[in-house]
């Protein structure tokens, strides 16, 4: 009894004194999971700000959308999985979406990165499990701003690497507050970059763990198998893939010249990349052929630097080291000389080599055509990142100041990244982990001489009381308080570039218009459920490759192209569709079945061209990117060798009319006299298939807010379907009036 009793009593102190037991954790660190949970906190709010504009006034209900258009195929491709399963896509068959890319549709495995859609398809699947109640789309819109918030968090590790907690926390505030990736992670951005940059992030920290000198061997493999896992995951997500594994073969690269070869980097070196890349081949869009383009066989003749450095060591005669070298060498160089001749060895797709080379785009008016392909110009990198520019110059000149290897990959990545981001705009939300690592380390060693000044400031003996000592006291107040100004204005008062891509609302909100109206828009969202209503899944639309997206996954029609489209030809046609007449462009159309064209104008209150994201401003690129199949539409019959245009910019101009700013077209007709009241073509644009669609358009709106005439503009194989806009009186949007127009095509057999 006695036993029981005393058995009793230790379970009941043993558990008094559980209740007792309080974690332990310093003041510093107190503040730092502070600071860095309301980091946390801000980015994830920050991006949540779009949400306003898919409220309903009238319900207080939400119904959120996604942004651009790339979001809308993601969030196809995740449904096809949650309804399907994870392998659906690619086994026992292989998924053909045939309402795009129509008549041929579009090998899902082989065009698409599954990464995203898995990822998303697996954390759907989970939280449904546990019963939070969300739909797909909804999940999707959210997805974006969750993995923000914990790139900001991978952030906060990485540089702590490199300069303990303050740099950490700088770097995930930069991070979190970065233009280019709050854009690209806001809600509704459903796309690769928004796990693309995560991953990026934590291979390379994994990375620099495993090559860590001080750290024990098997911690080396675990972090090097880690790293393997996390660039594999990449490869399979984003296309970007190349830069990373570009930059990390470079950086290594640079080791072997400045002579810091370890046998830990041919071992981190060789699990991170045969892990990585074994993962990548198994992606069907890769397949082994990956490992033969351009931008991957530098991998491997890096690695055999690394093999030749590693037998070098372990060979001393000098005789034998120069053998070693010279069959290295010749093998080497046979290798890829055979691959070469054997036509084994794939070239970098065109979208890549163009960022390397830029001008290569002058010659590719499909790549130029995007407004985010463009060079960046300086003036655009100082609205992306403010003042923060200094502080990240000076982040380089403290990593060169103490160049070890850590430091080293910093150059390596925060040049490349750079040259990046100057060569595509889009390329930009590259440059934000290395910006923001890097400006942390520059404010990090700004403030530290003065902090430790006001820390520990210097005894002064009484001879010397009036010297410089006491003032440098005073001046290290003055210079953190200055940087601390310096900072709120850049972060505290948002930049124009933070606060523009804050309140902007999801593209398809914002009616795809090249500017910020006042409320959402209708017009897109109005089209899309009339073409949903009436049509069928079956049915053919043509419209730029612009809203494809929309066409099939919101209007359940079948497109002829958008953005993901690899097969030029069809672009091609479609742009040729566009701006023939109307004869020649029916004959291209037959060829699809297509039975409606859809076309997006913008037009101010007075019923003028606005260039406010419309067609009116992108007929151009409609002619110059038909204009490279010149030879062969004319060849097919299509159109004769006088009325065929080329790819050839003032040609176009010339043919079609001059578009100048202000919105309106030359008249090569009239002695380029401008009418500032409308829009004017040259008469071979007035005969264009887009141009008569357009001003139809525009004639039937003032025809309805004006009680103009009926349309002058005779259409011969077009008629009126569905003009989305009609009502607007031209002041519901700051002005501007989008006119999204669907019109069913005649065939006259």
């Amino acid at each position: 009894m006695q036993a029981e009793k005393s058995k009793k009593e230790r379970v009941f102190n043993a558990i008094k004194g559980f209740g007792k037991i309080r974690p332990e954790m310093s003041r510093s660190a107190a503040i730092t999971f502070t600071a860095l949970t309301i980091i946390l906190f801000i980015a994830f709010a920050i991006r949540l700000f779009p949400i306003r504009w898919e409220i309903d006034p009238s319900t207080g209900k939400s119904n959120l959308l996604l942004s651009e258009f790339d979001p809308y195929f993601q969030y196809r491709f995740t449904e096809y999985i949650v309804k399907n399963g994870f392998l659906s896509w690619v086994w026992p068959n292989q998924w053909i979406d045939y309402q795009r890319w129509y008549p041929s549709g579009m090998n899902v495995a082989k065009a698409a990165f599954p990464g995203l859609p898995l990822t998303a398809a697996l954390l759907y699947s989970i939280i449904s499990t546990l019963g939070v109640g969300i739909d797909l789309m909804s999940f999707c819109a959210l997805f974006p701003a969750v993995m923000g918030m914990l790139a900001s968090l991978a952030m906060y590790f990485l540089g702590k690497e490199f300069g303990g907690r303050t740099v950490g926390l700088l770097s995930a505030l930069f991070l979190a507050l970065h233009p280019s990736y709050i854009q690209r992670t806001s809600v509704g951005f459903f796309d690769d970059e928004t796990i693309g940059i995560l991953a990026m992030i934590v291979f390379a920290l994994f990375f620099l763990k495993a090559i860590d000198e001080n750290r024990p061997m098997n911690s080396t493999i675990k972090y090097a198998l880690a790293s393997g896992a996390v660039l594999g995951y990449f490869c399979a997500s984003w296309g970007a893939a190349y830069f990373p594994i570009g930059a990390v073969t470079l950086y290594t690269l640079v080791l072997l010249i400045i002579k810091r070869y370890s046998s830990r980097l041919l071992l981190t070196y060789s699990i991170t990349f045969g892990l990585g890349l074994f993962i990548a081949i198994n992606v069907p869009k890769l397949s082994t052929t990956y490992l033969l383009t351009g931008a991957i066989l530098p991998v491997a003749g890096v690695f055999a630097l690394l093999c030749l450095a590693e037998v070098l060591n372990s060979v001393t005669a000098a005789k034998w080291r120069i053998v070693v070298i010279v069959a290295f060498l010749a093998l080497l160089t046979g290798g890829f000389a055979a691959l070469w001749l054997g036509g084994y060895m794939q070239g970098i797709a065109g979208k890549f080599i163009s960022v390397i080379n830029p001008f290569v785009r002058e010659t590719q008016p499909l790549i130029e055509s995007v407004a985010e392909h463009r060079i960046s110009a300086w003036g655009s990198l100082y609205y992306d990142l403010g003042i923060g520019i200094l502080f990240f110059i000076f982040g380089f000149f403290f990593t060169l100041r103490n160049l070890d290897s850590k430091n080293l990959f910093v150059i390596v990545f925060g040049l490349s990244s750079l040259y990046f981001a100057c060569s595509m705009v889009r390329l930009l939300v590259l440059f934000a982990p290395a910006f923001s690592l890097l400006a942390a380390i520059g404010v990090n060693g700004l403030i530290r001489p003065f902090a430790t000044l006001l820390r520990a400031p210097p005894k002064i003996s009484a001879k010397k009381k009036y010297n410089l000592g006491h003032v440098s006291r005073e001046f290290s107040g003055a210079a953190i308080f200055l940087i601390f100004i310096v900072l709120m204005t850049n972060l505290a008062f948002p930049s124009p570039k933070v606060y523009r891509q804050v309140v902007a609302p999801t593209t398809i909100s914002g009616g795809s218009l090249s500017l910020v109206p006042n409320v959402p828009v209708e017009e897109w969202v109005n089209i899309l459920k009339w073409t949903r209503d009436n049509l069928n899944s079956t049915t053919v639309v043509c419209s730029w490759w612009d809203y494809g997206y929309w066409l099939t996954i919101l209007g359940n029609v079948t497109s002829l192209a958008d953005n993901a489209t690899i097969n030029s030809t069809q672009i091609e046609n479609i742009g040729f569709a566009f701006m023939a007449n109307e004869t020649q462009a029916l004959n291209m159309l037959k060829l699809y079945n297509a039975k409606y064209v859809l076309v997006f104008v913008t037009i101010d209150y007075n019923g003028n061209f606005a260039n406010a994201g419309g067609d009116e401003g992108k007929w151009m690129w409609m002619a110059r990117i038909s204009g490279k199949a010149h030879d062969r539409l004319v060849s097919q019959g299509f159109i004769s060798e006088e009325e065929m245009w080329t790819d050839d910019f003032e040609g176009v101009r010339r043919l079609f009319g001059n578009y100048t700013i202000g919105t309106h077209w030359i008249d090569t007709d009239k002695d380029n006299q401008v009418d500032s009241g409308e829009l004017i073509a040259a008469a071979k644009g007035r005969e264009s298939t887009i141009y008569k669609l357009m001003t139809y358009a525009v004639e039937r709106w003032k025809q309805e807010q004006r009680g103009g005439a009926s349309p002058t503009t005779q259409l011969i194989h077009f008629e009126e379907a569905y003009i989305a806009g009609l009502e607007n009186d031209g002041y519901k949007y700051g002005g501007v009036v989008p006119l999204v127009c669907l019109y069913k095509i005649k065939y006259t057999d």
